[in-house]
């Protein structure tokens, strides 16, 4: 994609990479964007690279706009690969730029790449750069998602460069949020921020929302969202900065998702009654099978939902590999204020449902117990119980979605 100015001499020069589908073991089946920025001013400064891949064209985006030659500063809000290691392609044409961030940032890309030879400017909250017009802002947020992680504020344009903050993994034609919307919906963008959120920035929840605080309480005015990866925001600022107030408190939907795998359709076989007791209750129901879904949409539907319910047939006295990594992808994701059931069959020990309860527990969630098992295959009985199980899930899942929500 060529060029695309924000606001007057300020542009996006990243790159699209529709072809992406696994992002470190993330899931990526829109794609993603590397998003980077450059100001035009007296002393031009670009604002992160991109991904080593994809360099060169940012580097041909940089060079329609101005002589790439010219730019005298470059900030790295984010060390990670995906946003910096294009780097050294950069400096191979700009070896006197003065560089700029944080110490962990320094620190950390001092493993990926030998900074000794180029001016290393570190930043701290509060300080600040004049370009020329315009004047960047640094401010520090560490662990959004990596101790390095900073935004840069362009005040005189109230940008909020935001680095991996409010961004989404989707390849698309349109650079900001409106025009997302206009072709496609707002729901698919919300779904697109709750998906990134869900399965990146859970963990630092509370770092999240101290950091949002802090930025509010410096009453700084924002215009423009610009993350490094999705569509910029311009016109829905409001909406993405609640639905992050939303999500760092762990908020969800009166619903339950059920995510489960099956060896011979045995355990399968109990996840409709129970997802119909649960509709009877007048509980809303998602069905996620893991090993036909992309366990980053299986983590993005269970975080939506106040109820979470696991199903696995027991294998090698022991939970069912696929439920077992979607397990332990989610404990590092450290859920919260969820609460969590299981399921499943079994042949002679049936080992699993007990397994997954012990993992919730070490994840802290709250639990609805004993769960249900059937041996073998489930009769007419067991589908019953089944249905049972989820009617009294339901009950109980009102009740705690009305005490989380108080």
């Amino acid at each position: 994609m060529k060029p695309v100015e924000l606001k007057n001499q300020i542009y996006w020069v990243g790159v699209v990479d529709w072809a992406i589908r696994d992002f470190h073991g993330y899931e990526t089946p829109h794609g993603t964007s590397y998003n980077n920025y450059l100001v035009v001013d007296d002393e031009p400064a670009l604002l992160d690279a991109v991904h080593h891949d994809f360099v060169n064209i940012s580097i041909e985006n940089i060079s329609k706009i101005i002589d790439s030659k010219k730019i005298r500063h470059i900030v790295i809000n984010h060390i990670e690969n995906d946003h910096a290691s294009g780097l050294e392609k950069i400096l191979e044409i700009l070896p006197e730029v003065n560089l700029y961030m944080t110490e962990k940032g320094k620190k950390g890309l001092s493993r990926f790449m030998n900074l000794s030879r180029y001016k290393v400017n570190i930043v701290k909250s509060g300080d600040s750069l004049k370009i020329g017009k315009r004047t960047l802002h640094f401010i520090e947020t560490p662990m959004m998602h990596w101790p390095d992680s900073m935004f840069t504020y362009i005040k005189e344009e109230k940008i909020l460069i935001s680095q991996d903050a409010f961004g989404q993994h989707m390849a698309t034609i349109e650079r900001f949020d409106d025009e997302f919307v206009q072709n496609h919906s707002m729901e698919e963008l919300e779904d697109a921020v709750i998906d990134y959120y869900a399965n990146i920035l859970m963990p630092y929840g509370n770092v999240i929302k101290a950091k949002i605080e802090e930025i509010k309480k410096l009453g700084i005015e924002i215009e423009m969202i610009a993350p490094d990866h999705g569509v910029i925001w311009r016109s829905h600022i409001d909406r993405v900065l609640n639905l992050y107030s939303d999500m760092v408190e762990a908020k969800a939907k009166l619903s339950t998702t059920i995510v489960y795998d099956t060896m011979w359709h045995s355990t399968e076989q109990m996840v409709f009654p129970i997802a119909k007791g649960l509709e009877d209750e007048g509980i809303p129901v998602k069905i996620i099978k893991l090993r036909a879904t992309p366990k980053s949409v299986a983590v993005k539907e269970v975080w939506k939902s106040r109820g979470v319910i696991v199903g696995c047939p027991t294998l090698n006295n022991g939970v069912f590999p696929s439920v077992a990594e979607f397990l332990s992808y989610l404990k590092g994701l450290r859920l919260k204020n969820r609460l969590f059931a299981a399921f499943g069959s079994y042949g002679w020990s049936g080992e699993a449902v007990k397994d997954m309860y012990e993992t919730a527990k070490s994840m802290k969630l709250d639990v609805f117990e004993p769960g249900i098992r059937v041996l073998y295959k489930p009769s007419e009985e067991d589908l019953a119980k089944c249905y049972e199980f989820g009617i009294a899930f339901g009950k109980a899942l009102k009740k705690y979605h009305a005490k989380m929500e108080v």
